[in-house]
């Protein structure tokens, strides 16, 4: 099987644009620049069909690589028979290898290897083959020092024939089989931790049992959080007798006296060997798809809070408030440095209100400020009342923002090279502001699992966590576009082709030689080669640059084309940019070139028409009710404007402006059955919410939609 034909079983897209793609790949060409730049070649695939195709081709190579040891691992045992190599070579199922293997694989002594070393093989293989009677009899003639009695014998016998059942391959695909459908899994309460505090977020789980196949990913991945922390003890199974009879049905083939060793030997392999490793392959692959499950959720989420509608370029204030540590206050400046940082105490212990009022306004007109961000933790609303009272010269909007992962920043490497000279709680509130004016370029510097949306996201395969989320950052970055002139080494990372260490160059050459004026000026940074331009140019921006294809998605190797486009209709290349006029009259089909086909030049007319266009939408002022500042405010049936703060399988969480986000589960999101929680509402989403419960003990809020 070639590598085509393996992603062709998982992915449905024409052969040659899987093929086209894996030749792309290939020479080291980006996702993002695959699915911008070369749609002729893909047949317009999307970033996403080409990250799965990216995804099948590793597992591929990771196949081929573990049949290559397996069949060097076996032929250096003089055990590989022509039968077994060419099984071997067209199986593309690892579970399927791995049971081919079993038999060669190295593994401690076992009951069967002690029995062969009495000589009672032979024994078994005449039991297995189920054509004599006597068997006791039989038995007896394989007495010796080490096998005193012909019970011994025949145990003996049944450890053995017990390890060639475990080894079958037939036998495990038909017993995989069965887990997969039929399993069911059970937690039962540890008696001794039933009544520890701690466990009783677990309680539904101290006597549970469900069909495994049927168990949603959230609760398969609590299941397990209790059982690794103790609280309860977890097992995967199935009918016994089934299981058995299955067995039965595969092996014995007549009711002689063999028969009663041959049931034997088949219990003893089922509950000894067989079941064990079965059960937790099924608990196994069931925890892999519910972590690709909730790995898609987090990412998805991740990818809904990087697009968030950023304010734009301006003068900001922003407050990390506080009560007894007082309100740390930072003014920053349209491209985000600081200018001035303060502490106020306007809330208990000191309630020096009327000297913050006058601190603040000076602020605003100090540095001439244009809006106000404030942390949506410890003290928000109260801060947002106090900002409010206070009469400014010019009418301000004021921002309430997620915090959340803004105390990972301020201890983080990131931040302290950013800001040597000042404090944690002063970085703290100038994440604040920066993820107001632009939610991107601040929260790609946090570790994506600190900002806390997803669900479980400590519980999953930590690798392939990192990997989707930093593809789910790049696809971010790079479909906005970053400008170079202003973008943070840590940004830039990001930009397809560039990576950490090019980052770092094109900073340092920003610093050294000023502004970049065009992006043929990126050619001049150290080791930024022909391939990382190619790769990277056409998703940095260069705004009020000599070039104004420089602040669009236009790829400078489509430059000429432009420039012959606008020749031919007698204009400069900057009187054809915007000119949504002209634009619509370009004849597509007569600027195909070998290099460049009709996909790709209706991308480039589109982009002409509106150049360096952010696909994110604005920030919008969010007013939360002023009446409901704590969880004691609450009261049931109260209507109340919230915002989406995180989605789940299960459900989606609303912060109503209090410490507490409530939960709309996914039955109160709407009339009628509700399969994917993104299909109805989405992150940072304004909504109505109606309080359902509220539980002040475990700090819990049950909300039904209002549409």
């Amino acid at each position: 099987m070639t590598t085509v034909e393996f992603i062709l079983k998982s992915i449905s897209a024409p052969a040659k644009s899987i093929e086209n793609t894996l030749e792309l790949l290939a020479e080291d060409c980006t996702i993002p620049f695959i699915s911008r730049y070369r749609k002729d070649k893909t047949g317009n695939l999307d970033e996403t069909v080409i990250e799965k195709i990216a995804k099948a081709a590793k597992d591929y190579d990771a196949i081929v690589k573990r049949k290559e040891s397996i069949l060097k691992s076996i032929e250096e045992q003089g055990a590989l028979s022509a039968e077994l190599k060419s099984k071997i070579d067209q199986s593309f199922d690892l579970n399927e290898l791995e049971d081919f293997y079993l038999p060669y694989k190295k593994k401690k002594k076992t009951r069967a290897d002690v029995a062969r070393e009495n000589g009672l093989e032979p024994l078994a293989k005449i039991i297995m083959a189920q054509n004599a009677d006597d068997i006791d009899f039989i038995a007896s003639k394989y007495l010796n020092k080490n096998v005193v009695n012909e019970d011994e014998a025949l145990q003996g016998a049944r450890d053995i024939i017990a390890e060639w059942l475990n080894e079958n391959t037939y036998i495990r695909k038909q017993l995989r089989r069965l887990f997969q459908r039929q399993s069911a899994i059970e937690t039962k309460v540890v008696k001794t931790k039933k009544e520890d505090e701690a466990a009783q977020k677990f309680s539904q789980y101290f006597d549970w049992s469900e069909p495994l196949h049927k168990t949603p990913p959230h609760r398969l991945l609590a299941m397990l959080r209790a059982e690794n922390e103790g609280f309860v003890k977890l097992k995967v199974d199935v009918d016994q007798e089934q299981a058995i009879e299955l067995m039965e049905n595969a092996v014995i083939k007549n009711n002689r006296d063999t028969r009663p060793q041959l049931e034997q030997a088949i219990a003893d392999s089922f509950k000894r060997l067989l079941a064990p490793a079965i059960s937790n392959e099924a608990l196994q692959e069931a925890k892999a798809k519910a972590d690709a499950n909730s790995i898609q959720v987090f990412a998805g989420n991740l990818q809904q809070l990087l697009m968030a509608p950023p304010l734009g370029e301006k003068r900001i204030l922003a407050i990390d408030p506080g009560f007894r540590s007082g309100c740390k206050v930072v003014c920053l400046d349209e491209k985000g440095d600081l200018l001035y940082n303060e502490t106020i105490y306007p809330h208990p212990p000191q309630n020096d209100t009327s000297i913050a009022m006058k601190k603040i306004r000076s602020m605003v007109s100090a540095y001439k400020i244009d809006a106000i961000s404030i942390g949506n933790g410890t003290a928000s609303r109260e801060t947002e009342a106090f900002i409010k009272k206070i009469a400014f010269d010019k009418p301000l909007q004021v921002f309430v923002v997620s915090e959340a992962g803004a105390s990972v920043y301020s201890a983080s490497k990131v931040a302290r090279e950013e800001f040597p000279d000042y404090d944690v709680t002063v970085r703290g509130a100038v994440s604040i502001g920066r993820r107001l004016s632009d939610p991107l370029a601040e929260l790609v510097k946090i570790d994506p699992k600190a900002i806390g949306v997803g669900q479980y996201q400590h519980d999953v395969d930590q690798t392939k966590l990192k990997e989707e989320l930093d593809t789910t950052v790049v696809r971010c970055v790079n479909s906005v576009g970053i400008n170079v002139n202003t973008a943070s080494k840590h940004l830039l990372s990001y930009v397809s082709g560039i990576g950490e260490k090019m980052a770092e160059n094109i900073v340092a050459y920003r610093s050294e030689n000023g502004p970049f004026k065009d992006r043929k000026a990126l050619r001049k940074v150290p080791r930024l080669g022909d391939k990382a331009f190619q790769q990277g140019a056409a998703f940095i921006r260069i705004p009020n640059g000599s070039n104004p294809l420089d602040n669009s998605a236009v790829h400078p190797e489509a430059y000429p084309i432009v420039e012959k486009m606008a020749k031919d209709m007698k204009l400069s290349v900057g009187d054809l940019v915007g000119n949504k006029e002209k634009t619509k009259s370009i004849r597509v089909e007569d600027y195909v070139t070998p290099e460049i086909g009709l996909l790709t030049l209706k991308d480039i007319v589109k982009e002409l028409e509106k150049p360096g266009l952010d696909p994110r939408q604005s920030a919008k002022v969010f007013e939360f009710d002023p009446t409901v500042k704590t969880m004691s405010d609450l009261r049931t049936g109260m209507i109340l404007p919230g915002i989406v703060n995180n989605i789940t399988n299960f459900g989606c969480f609303v912060d109503i402006g209090i410490k507490e986000s409530g939960l709309v589960h996914i039955s109160q999101l709407k009339a009628g059955f509700v399969s994917d929680v993104n299909e109805v509402v989405k992150l940072h989403q304004h909504v109505q919410v109606k309080v359902v419960e509220i539980d002040e003990a475990r700090k819990r809020i049950a909300l039904s939609m209002v549409f």
